[in-house]
């Protein structure tokens, strides 16, 4: 268990698809460990995903509580071969990324998801979820398949924006 430094764009990983996980070994510990500790430490993140400290497997740990505003969440979660089988309903709204320190930048995403993951003991898991988790947890599925938020912004020229403090 540690912190592990997060990769920053343009690092060649960060746009790289990461692959399953098909069994639950002490690596894939480590790395769940490691992804929770270093989200925590940050002191401001709400979600990590492994390809963001350099491992391409398809894990993301989140927390949508750790946002003051998201009142209506599921609180921390590991989510292991994370996959949105269902969407609906639009929504922009401005995000940025410890991979992406220096900007922030307008995003539109589905309202509300349905996701099918695995949790760290390898049981399925079915979730309905809107509003900020919805589009937390679509922020940190893109990272598994090698997209940032900056892949996504509406406008570069208009609605991407240089972060005044981190």
């Amino acid at each position: 268990m540690a912190v592990r430094q997060v990769l920053k764009y343009p690092n060649e990983l960060l746009k790289q698809e990461s692959v399953e996980v098909t069994e639950i070994n002490n690596e894939i510990k480590e790395i769940i460990n490691d992804l929770k500790d270093t989200m925590l430490d940050a002191g401001h993140s709400t979600g990590i995903a492994a390809p963001q400290i350099g491992k391409l497997v398809r894990i993301i740990t989140i927390d949508a509580s750790l946002n003051k505003k998201c009142k209506e969440n599921h609180g921390f979660m590991v989510m292991i071969n994370p996959e949105i089988i269902e969407h609906s309903g639009t929504t922009t709204s401005r995000e940025g990324c410890m991979s992406v320190p220096d900007y922030t930048g307008n995003v539109t995403r589905a309202e509300r998801i349905v996701i099918n993951y695995y949790d760290e003991n390898m049981q399925q898991n079915v979730l309905e979820t809107s509003g900020f988790e919805a589009i937390l947890i679509q922020h940190e599925t893109d990272h598994l398949n090698g997209m940032l938020f900056i892949d996504r912004v509406i406008s570069k020229r208009t609605d991407l924006f240089k972060r005044k403090k981190y």
